[in-house]
């Protein structure tokens, strides 16, 4: 599933995102949403997420554990 819409993102689910300084490699870091940062209700790179542990990135893959 996407990330690029607001409405499949839920706080407490787990996530893989890419942060700022990993775009241009692609470096994915899994973690649980803790707050969604993107009001829009999509966006073409991915919604704007802080994990739990505080690193921000955009969604890339909405992982079903």
């Amino acid at each position: 599933m996407p990330g690029t819409k607001r409405s499949n993102i839920k706080p407490g689910i787990k996530v893989r995102i890419v942060q700022k300084q990993d775009q241009r490699s692609g470096k994915l870091t899994g973690g649980v949403v803790a707050k969604i940062l993107t009001n829009s209700a999509t966006h073409p790179h991915g919604v704007k997420v802080m994990l739990e542990n505080g690193i921000v990135g955009r969604v890339k893959e909405i992982l079903n554990d």
